[in-house]
């Protein structure tokens, strides 16, 4: 009796295969729950299936840093970059480094999305420099007086910073647009040429203007006697033309941060201004966060800054210096990718926040926020190739994989049926469940990780569908060997299961292994290939564990296929099934050493 007892073990084990199917069944209701809550109830699409536009950038080698571009500075790089482009609104762009120093750019149609293309080509770092000269480039703007879709009227050259109009002494406007900090001393908001960068002020603080200060025009290339630009400098100060786009683009590029330099800005669009500018005291490294916002006091857009505690001392030290110039040397230039992006200037010091305000609009505003924020890339990069997809395409592509998946879905539906009759009702629910689970997954992965499911990752989807299924081949041939060697159909579904066990998960981990080689080793699309591998091999062995194998000694006990009918594909007369072995056991029992 003992046994017998033991030899039933197995058996009793599996007699609660309710169990199992109840906790996957509850595991796919929490999956559709939470995608249906997350508002998440498709997967993400890759910008191949979505539309949109594929950015390339390549590490340029810089002067003096022979081993600047490394893992590190490009992991750095991407994170920036990131940040930069998500900081716009375009929270599913996807940026990812491709060989050493390589950065692929994926960002999708919609908001925001050509606004982020444009400051994705924005790679140099950022630099606070002091302005030592600046003179025009270029032809002059050309007066407007029209209003502005809102109704108020667009800042001039001469406008104060919320486009009011301020008169010096000698009856002449003065230039710029106005910023404010947070400092506790008094302010001047006095304006020059550019954005001015001023602290706070009380009500009871006199506003003093602009005309106890020459206007840059006035003396357009006034040099700090201190410190006189270099011959060759003042040879290319004069040589520059910033109306010629490379010349624009050129100046100022992969010079080091002690250099001065020549570069070109626009504060009016149709214009240019040309400065000599002195060497970096403050880097975008140093500004803690930056963004565009309205003044609630002026309803004006304007950009706040905020230091880290380093950054604080040295722009305190920087502005107090330049406050106590005279125009144009007391602003300093905000130089990006070797372009002065504003010009502010400075009326007294100050430390850890400021703000700049002046004839900004939202996007300028926001603009220029983003890239101080993010601006310093410890690299500067080559725009090598930029690819638009349009949705269409991807549309088609999509559904020409679909219909691909379909037609292989519909081949292993027919070889099921046909060769396994009944059995294949099994297969079919175990797909089923396969690609519940795989479709909520991919959902909720969009949001949680930034999965995006490209072509690539569809191919591998459907290259799941044949490994899948070779699960649950493996496991009805070992029940139908079984069978053919004499067994009934529920001690051949459990002495299977050991045997077929082992052979899918072997064959699993081969197929996991590889994914995950591949995933590793490769870039770009082909890891959405490699992690739609992976994430199904897995779901594969929840599913023959937790459902096929539950599922299968259910239906043994049913009598469809208990009684081994010719549809329930385990026919042993088909099957070519052994006599019993109980019986062959009682035809070879002796029975002669019983008798003497």
């Amino acid at each position: 009796m003992a046994a017998a007892k033991k030899g039933r073990g197995p058996s009793g084990g599996q007699g609660r295969p309710g169990r199992a199917l109840a906790l996957i069944l509850i595991a796919m209701v929490a999956l559709a729950g939470g995608m249906f809550l997350s508002g998440h109830t498709a997967p993400r699409l890759g910008i191949d299936l979505a539309g949109g536009t594929s950015i390339t950038l390549e590490a340029q080698n810089q002067p003096g840093k022979p081993n600047a571009i490394n893992k590190t500075n490009m992991d750095t790089a991407v994170g920036i970059i990131e940040r930069r482009v998500n900081g716009l609104g375009v929270s599913e762009a996807e940026v990812q480094t491709q060989g050493d120093r390589n950065i692929i750019v994926n960002i999708p149609k919609g908001t925001n999305s050509k606004q982020a293309q444009d400051q994705v080509g924005t790679t140099a770092q950022l630099y606070f420099r002091p302005v030592l000269t600046v003179q025009a480039s270029g032809p002059a703007p050309e007066p407007s007086g029209s209003a502005t879709p809102s109704g108020s009227a667009t800042p001039k050259p001469g406008e104060s910073a919320g486009g009011d109009k301020a008169k010096d002494e000698g009856g002449k406007k003065s230039e710029g647009e106005e910023a404010t900090g947070t400092e506790s001393t008094p302010s001047a908001s006095a304006t020059t040429q550019g954005r001015a960068v001023t602290g706070a002020l009380t009500k009871d603080d006199p506003k003093p203007g602009a005309s106890d200060k020459p206007k840059p025009s006035d003396s357009p290339e006034a040099t700090p006697s201190a410190d006189p630009a270099t011959a060759k400098l003042q040879e290319e100060f004069t040589k520059l033309d910033c109306t010629d786009p490379k010349q624009r683009t050129d100046a100022g590029k992969g010079a080091k941060a002690t250099d001065s330099i020549v570069a070109c800005g626009s504060n009016v669009p149709g214009s240019y201004e040309k400065y000599i500018l002195g060497p970096a005291e403050v880097s975008g490294g140093d500004v803690d966060d930056a963004k565009g916002a309205i003044d609630q006091q002026t309803s004006k857009w304007i950009v706040s800054m905020e230091f880290t505690s380093a950054g604080a001392k040295k722009f305190q030290t920087i502005t107090g210096r330049l406050s106590q110039q005279q125009p144009p040397m007391n602003q300093f230039a905000i130089v990006l990718d070797g372009e002065v992006v504003s010009a502010p200037s400075v009326s007294q010091a100050l430390s850890k926040n400021a703000q700049i305000s002046g004839n900004f609009t939202q996007q300028s505003a926001e603009d220029l926020g983003n890239i101080l924020s993010y601006g310093a890339l410890p690299l500067t990069f080559k725009e090598v190739s930029v690819t638009t997809v349009t949705a269409a395409l991807g549309s088609e592509q999509l559904k020409g994989g679909l219909i691909a998946g379909a037609i292989g879905l519909a081949l292993v539906v027919v070889y099921l049926v046909v060769y396994y009759r009944g059995l294949a009702f099994i297969a079919l629910l175990s797909l089923l469940v396969s690609g519940v689970l795989t479709y909520t997954i991919m959902s909720l992965l969009g949001p949680a990780i930034g999965f995006a499911l490209n072509l690539p990752a569809v191919c591998g989807a459907i290259v799941a569908i044949g490994i899948t299924a070779d699960s649950f081949i493996v496991y009805f041939e070992r029940v139908r060997d079984e069978i053919r060697e004499g067994r009934t159909l529920r001690p051949a579904i459990e002495r299977a299961w050991p045997r077929a066990r082992r052979t899918v998960l072997v064959s699993d981990f081969v197929s996991f292994l590889a994914a995950a080689v591949l995933f590793i080793v490769t870039v770009g699309k082909v890891q959405g290939f490699a992690f739609t591998l992976g994430l199904t091999t897995l779901l594969d062995v929840v599913v023959v564990f937790f459902f096929t194998k539950p599922l299968m000694t259910l239906m043994g006990r049913t009598k469809f296929f208990s009684r081994g009918g010719a549809w329930s594909g385990l026919d042993p007369k088909r099957l070519g099934a052994q006599p019993p072995l109980r019986r062959s056991r009682r035809v070879n029992a002796p029975t002669e050493p019983k008798e003497a």
